[in-house]
């Protein structure tokens, strides 16, 4: 055994164990450990039992060697209505999301504490993320994608995932619909695609939530000398601006619906009309767009065009929220400490507690902000959780606080069929469900097992507005 400079051991450890015949197994993603760089980035569950703990050593088990872990601490079990962890007694408790439990069935993206080891919850897919280490290497033998685009985005899995279904159609001609929350990297996206895509015309960007609709209109067709006030010399507007290049739409969902038909007809007819013209200009345009709002929603509720959507939406991606894929919380704060010119600054435990448990709303804009004040209050080159903003401190606030007293229901049988119940939800638990998907219809009918008009009857019984749960960029 080896000591480390923090006063506790480390045992040798296969860092990255080699993962076959397990594709969509359900496990533990490592987020942050001060133990990161000797334990596995994943623990994927494919056995009825595994334990956690400090002296465990049987197959399957996940063994971390510090004060903070109980000889058994934890187990992880697969019953018939999903994976549990159970507190075995151990001294220092087992945490879900910040509350000490005795036991918890798990759910996609919940955030679970051993000692002082992070992990994410993931229902699926964990062996994919065996190859990434959380200081920032890859293990190839391990890497499911190797995309090579030139990307300012940063991850592990989950963006090579991406952005090796971008490097697919990104030479293409394919319009592209980019979804996600504020903050997430949309126009990084859609700029990786343009550069990609080796078309030699430029790259021009304009936000449709930014502007009224008449100056949206002339803004993007351009205008003839003298089609209104003001109008004293021809203008181009982007379409033509971006001629041979790509045109980025940020925020879609809100451009106006006479704005839309005219987009329409770029992509239809491959011609602009500017304003006060009656002479249509061809253009070659690839055009991005991006949004946080659901265009499915929206054309239901004719505030966009259907046609449009199905023109727009010939290639679609999505960019997960930073709170799906905590386990580069760690690989994101070293980028962002590289850039403010700290990258040998010491990132404390209690600092990581604090990111790996906030919700990040604005994703990994706020994070990159959060970052960068704790580099500015910070007086040496150690960040501790004072130094955050008090927005992510709060989420560990209340840390360790014990949950009710409830009955811990014994284990199902490991291969019975999940139960699937047929009645609505309450409204408490739809409010639940539409906060954590931030008011996407289509996943929240996704995890609820229905169609999408169902949901929206029952919000309407309810009385819920979707909106209420939509991130605003």
């Amino acid at each position: 055994m080896t000591t480390t400079g923090e006063g506790w051991t480390t045992a040798s450890l296969e860092a990255i164990p080699r993962i076959d015949g397990i594709e969509g197994a359900a496990g533990l993603v490592l987020v942050y450990s001060r133990l990161h760089r000797e334990l596995p980035s994943v623990v994927c569950l494919t056995q009825a039992v595994h334990r956690l703990g400090r002296e465990v050593d049987g197959p399957g088990d996940l063994r971390i060697p510090e004060n903070a872990v109980s000889r058994l601490h934890a187990l992880v079990e697969l019953r018939g209505d999903g994976v549990w962890v159970v507190d075995a007694g151990s001294t220092n408790g087992t945490l879900v999301n910040g509350t000490r439990v005795p036991a918890a069935r798990l759910a996609e993206h919940d955030v679970v504490r051993i000692g002082d080891t992070v992990f994410r919850f993931a229902a699926h897919g964990a062996q994919d993320y065996a190859a990434y280490r959380l200081e920032g290497g890859v293990e190839e033998s391990q890497r499911k994608h190797r995309p090579s685009v030139r990307t300012e985005l940063v991850g592990g899995h989950q963006i090579d995932a991406l952005l090796a279904r971008v490097e697919k159609v990104a030479r293409t001609q394919l319009a592209c619909i980019v979804t996600g929350e504020s903050g997430t990297g949309k126009e990084l996206l859609a700029r990786t695609i343009h550069d990609t895509s080796e078309r030699r015309g430029a790259y021009q960007a304009v936000n449709c939530a930014a502007l009224p609709a008449n100056l949206l209109e002339s803004e993007l067709f351009g205008y003839r000398r003298g089609a209104f006030t003001g109008a004293t010399q021809d203008k181009p507007g982007l379409v033509r601006a971006a001629h041979g290049g790509t045109l980025f739409l940020d925020e879609i969902g809100d451009m106006p619906i006479e704005a839309q038909a005219k987009l329409l007809r770029v992509l239809q007819e491959r011609e602009v009309v500017p304003l006060g013209s009656t002479t249509p200009e061809r253009v070659d345009v690839r055009v991005i767009c991006a949004t946080h709002r659901d265009l499915e929603t929206e054309v239901a509720m004719g505030r966009f065009r259907g046609d449009l959507l199905a023109r727009l939406r010939e290639f679609h991606v999505r960019l997960p929220p930073l709170r799906e894929r905590r386990e580069d919380l760690f690989r994101l704060t070293r980028a962002f400490l590289r850039r403010a010119g700290k990258a040998d600054a010491n990132v404390t435990l209690p600092f990581m507690l604090a990111l790996a448990h906030y919700h990040w709303p604005y994703n990994v804009r706020e994070l990159e902000s959060a970052v960068r004040l704790a580099v500015a209050l910070a007086e040496t080159d150690e960040l501790r959780a004072e130094h955050l903003p008090e927005s992510v401190r709060s989420a560990v606030r209340d840390h360790g606080r014990t949950s009710p007293v409830v009955a811990v229901p014994a284990p199902a049988p490991v291969h019975a069929a999940p139960v699937t119940a047929s009645a609505a939800p309450s409204e408490a638990e739809l409010r639940a469900i539409c906060a954590r998907h931030s008011g996407n219809v289509t996943a929240i009918a996704k995890e609820l097992g229905k169609e999408r008009m169902q949901i929206h009857r029952w919000l309407k019984r309810y009385g819920i507005d979707i909106d209420e749960f939509r991130s605003r960029g």
